[in-house]
């Protein structure tokens, strides 16, 4: 009977340390999910969650502030994360925060990354809704990494063929042990190197060219820039308008003229025509200078037998000797 009681105690004793246990283990627990402290809630919305799950951490500057409380599916592209906040982190994060979805670690749980932005903005409030950051998705970036790798793995095969083909390719080592080729390129390039000296020389010379033509240097300077010569060579150009004018008058006035002439020379009654078609007084013309050459025939013999006449002798000698005397004077002269 005596050892009743004690034993009472003693299971009184224990069931209460393990109720203080149990509370004490809840409230760490509930510490952790912050069932117990101030808190207050923001949101984040995004198209794919990779994992997530209620009860991740949330961290700001990697320091743990919240977890996840809950996530809703609002369609089909957009989910909506509920998380829940230490209060004594609300006056550092700002509403232009950007939210990201990261792994603790290369394998480890998902978390939920904030991320103060560089602009000045208010402090959240409890309900707001934070901004995404969008993020390379892992499983995605292994796509890659394996298609990069096969792509690799058919580029390495290649170059093995290649430089297999090299090795066995004689031309090609014999091009690489000929030692005229970097001489040759050596030259070729002085020559570019000339070359483009060269343009450069005439490039320098054209932009000097332009330059006196600007400031108005040389026969195209002055041309271009004298208002005087533009005037003049206006002035010219007028003239050789009106004079091409009248020179245009002048052909139609002289195509008129022999346009009348031709028709008087074809149609008309004067001499010209008669000349140019009537035949018979063609044959008549011919007969009367024949009978002229006749008549001077004739005078001609009768003034030559009038100089070996008795009577006129004297007469034609005194007239030569005139005459010899006349181109002697000359001469002299």
């Amino acid at each position: 009977m005596i050892k009743q009681p004690f034993n009472n105690i003693k299971l009184g004793a224990f069931v209460l340390s393990g109720l203080v246990f149990i509370i004490l283990l809840l409230y760490l627990i509930g510490k952790n999910q912050h069932l117990f402290g101030t808190s207050f809630h923001l949101k984040v919305r995004v198209d794919n969650v990779q994992g997530l799950k209620p009860g991740n951490n949330v961290r700001f500057a990697g320091i743990d502030v919240g977890t996840v409380k809950k996530i809703n599916i609002i369609n089909d592209s957009v989910i909506e994360i509920d998380m829940v906040i230490e209060e004594e982190v609300q006056s550092v994060i700002r509403k232009n925060a950007m939210v990201s979805i990261k792994t603790d670690g290369l394998v480890g749980n998902k978390v939920i990354e904030i991320t103060s932005a560089k602009l000045s903005a208010p402090t959240v409030e409890n309900g707001d809704m934070l901004t995404p950051k969008k993020l390379i998705d892992t499983d995605e970036m292994l796509r890659t990494l394996n298609k990069t790798n096969n792509d690799l793995a058919i580029i390495t095969e290649n170059l093995k063929i290649t430089v297999t083909r090299i090795n066995n390719s004689k031309a090609v080592w014999n091009l690489l042990n000929d030692e005229s080729i970097p001489k040759n390129l050596n030259q070729s390039l002085a020559n570019i190197r000339k070359v483009t000296q060269t343009a450069g020389f005439m490039a320098n010379d054209l932009q000097l060219m332009v330059s006196g033509v600007k400031s108005g240097k040389g026969t195209l300077g002055k041309i271009i820039t004298d208002t005087v010569i533009a005037a003049n060579i206006n002035e010219t150009i007028l003239s050789i308008q009106a004079i091409s004018k009248h020179a245009d008058t002048l052909v139609k006035q002289l195509n008129a003229t022999v346009a009348d002439v031709q028709n008087n020379l074809n149609n008309g009654p004067g001499t010209v025509n008669a000349l140019l078609k009537d035949s018979s007084l063609t044959n008549k013309l011919q007969l009367s200078l024949l009978n002229i050459q006749k008549g001077t025939d004739g005078f001609n013999q009768n003034m030559e037998a009038l100089k070996h006449n008795f009577f006129f002798r004297g007469y034609f000698k005194r007239l030569e000797k005139e005459k010899i005397k006349a181109n002697g004077k000359t001469q002299t002269n």
